[in-house]
């Protein structure tokens, strides 16, 4: 069966929480063909506000995508990277969608509900998937439904995030594994709560309607997160971006993303790549993070050398409070992978010294 269509627009996409963000004078920025907060104020205070505390994130710009049918599991087993036939309901993995010659189409988070799978992924990646996905999809008993115009997502993140959040929800007793997901009743109606992280610190996502998200219950004391703050965090959490640290030519063991892999579960889309790599026990490349020496942020696309010699190139960098100095996440060849090796950025017409760094910072 062919997919149902979803939320789409040929113009900017906006949150259901724009008139909120506006009252809370939040400076936005164009994300990937969405409008979201760049950030309500500080930045530094919003990422202090996640290390010491809680803050809200706004992820209207990602999709839940539901698999349902009675040939769901057996045919999505064959379509992602991880064990989803494992799965019970309210569990949840994180996995890959790769193509045949074992190259990322999308970074997904897998969740098993009683009568469907649901896909959570980044929304501007979701015409590609489901373009691909449908291409497998010949006798089989599945129907792919785009859920982003019923369903938004925001999330709560932070040391303080699970005491916060069920003193919000009145919820006693959250999801306590990551992925792991429940359904509870809240003001704004039926909402799904995800144990996730995106920044390194405990979080918590939340599911809810696009026409009740605004009726969520909300603390004036637990501020709202923008992207900048954010991307600072997930750097630091060592946490790659599709778009930006990983896309269609990267391969998927090259990310260092090994958890959303199974090695025992079987065939599927991309597994002979995976396994002829695993067999020969290295890429020739990885995804490490870098701790830069000085007060300068390389940027995207910096190369890394030894000597005059490239051997990978940056994707992510940023100054980091925690670490007190620049750091990145970058590409590098396989000889110098191991935490402790050094290189050198380039970048302009100087070149910045580095050491790999294991992640997360």
């Amino acid at each position: 069966m062919r997919h149902q269509p979803g939320y789409c627009s040929s113009a900017m996409k906006i949150s259901p929480l724009d008139d909120f963000h506006k009252e809370n004078r939040a400076v936005f920025l164009e994300h990937e063909g969405w409008r979201l907060p760049a950030r309500f104020g500080d930045p530094g205070a919003e990422y202090e506000a996640v290390r010491s505390g809680a803050g809200w994130l706004d992820l209207a710009d990602r999709t839940l995508l539901s698999v349902a049918g009675p040939d769901s599991a057996e045919w999505l087993q064959g379509m992602v990277s991880n064990d989803v036939k494992a799965l019970g309901d309210g569990q949840g993995i994180p996995a890959a969608v790769l193509n045949i010659q074992g190259k990322i189409l999308a970074d997904v988070r897998v969740l098993r509900t009683a009568d469907a799978f649901l896909l959570d992924l980044s929304g501007p990646l979701v015409p590609g998937v489901l373009e691909h996905l449908n291409r497998y999809l010949i006798a089989d008993e599945v129907e792919l439904t785009d859920l982003s115009a019923e369903l938004t997502m925001i999330s709560i993140q932070g040391r303080r995030a699970e005491t916060a959040l069920s003193d919000l929800l009145e919820i006693a007793s959250l999801p306590a594994d990551d992925l792991c997901h429940g359904e509870f009743d809240s003001a704004g109606g039926r909402v799904r709560v995800v144990r996730a992280t995106h920044t390194g610190e405990p979080g918590f996502d939340l599911v809810v309607s696009r026409d009740r998200v605004a009726a969520l219950p909300s603390a004036r004391a637990i501020p709202w997160i923008g992207l900048d703050a954010l991307e600072t965090l997930r750097i630091e959490a060592g946490i790659p971006r599709y778009g930006v640290d990983m896309d269609a030519e990267t391969l998927l063991l090259e990310t260092g993303l090994d958890g959303t892999v199974s090695f025992t579960k079987g065939c599927y889309l991309g597994q002979e790549t995976v396994e002829r790599i695993h067999s020969r026990g290295h890429v020739n490349r990885k995804l490490v993070g870098l701790k830069v020496q000085g007060d300068t942020v390389p940027d995207r696309d910096d190369p890394l050398l030894d000597d005059d010699r490239s051997i990978g190139r940056i994707t992510s960098a940023v100054a980091s409070p925690r670490c007190r100095c620049p750091i990145a996440l970058g590409y590098v060849h396989r000889d110098f992978v191991e935490p402790g090796s050094t290189v050198t950025i380039g970048h302009g017409d100087t070149g910045l010294p580095a050491v790999v760094h294991a992640l997360p910072f």
